[in-house]
């Protein structure tokens, strides 16, 4: 899904309302895509990325980082900041992966300043993203008991979750929107190869089927994406539910 992120940023950027001089801290920032956006779209903006894994970080340091930008390691869980450092505090597409969101949000709310900005997203894994949705009907029309892997499950990725996790923790003036791109692979297997490489709930299943199950599921999927005819390039739409909220005197402390 990650090369999908970076298409994704800038709308979120736009959604969250970042100005040049804000002072921004990336929560699970990953390989730097949340953050590259931000600098385009406001050059003197001071942002901190964040992430558990020290790879990504390493990566989006060599890549990204500059005199306004650094990233490091942490937990979204415990970050290591004061009270009200930050003007936005922002989580592009990974706080439904995050062992305990509430507590993310606590922190989250509590180093940014009052009247700053909090904001997530996160993909809509039931209708909204069609390349898993696919993949998910396929599968589960093979293997009926593969429904409770389905990533329409995952929390927080049904319209409306977002902003009552945002309400309950205290922040006004909440609202959400869908973010909608379109996912163009060249060809069905630029489609397929990328579950193979065992990523995520769908690429951990692939990876672990019998080879015919697995030749089967593919046949299934490029029936469904290109019929019976000749390769060619699939356009996808892919959906995400975003939400802001400001933080209000003295934060949130739930």
């Amino acid at each position: 899904m990650g090369r999908w992120s970076r298409e994704l940023a800038p709308l979120f950027v736009r959604f969250a309302g970042v100005r040049n001089g804000d002072a921004v801290l990336d929560v699970g920032s990953g390989t730097g895509a949340l953050t590259a956006a931000v600098t385009l779209a406001a050059p003197s903006c001071r942002i901190v990325g964040i992430d558990p894994a020290a790879p990504y970080v390493a990566f989006a340091q060599a890549r990204e980082a500059g005199d306004l930008v650094r990233f490091e390691i942490g937990d979204a869980q415990q970050l290591r900041f004061a009270d009200e450092t930050f003007d936005r505090t922002l989580s592009l597409l990974n706080l439904n992966f995050i062992p305990d969101p509430d507590k993310a949000l606590n922190e989250m709310i509590r180093v940014t300043r009052p009247g700053g900005t909090v904001a997530a997203s996160v993909w809509d894994y039931g209708q909204g993203m069609e390349m898993l949705r696919a993949f998910w009907d396929e599968a589960i029309a093979l293997n009926p008991a593969m429904d409770v892997r389905d990533e329409r499950h995952m929390r927080l990725s049904r319209y409306g979750e977002l902003a009552g996790l945002w309400r309950i923790h205290g922040l006004r003036d909440v609202s959400d929107e869908a973010l909608t791109i379109n996912t163009r692979f060249e060809s069905f297997d630029d489609y397929w190869s990328p579950f193979l490489e065992g990523q995520g709930p769908a690429g951990a299943y692939a990876a672990t089927l019998p080879a015919t199950d697995r030749e089967q599921l593919r046949e299934r999927l490029r029936r469904r994406l290109i019929g019976d005819g000749s390769d060619r390039p699939v356009v996808l739409s892919a959906r995400a539910w975003a939400v802001r909220g400001v933080v209000a005197s003295g934060g949130s402390r739930d």
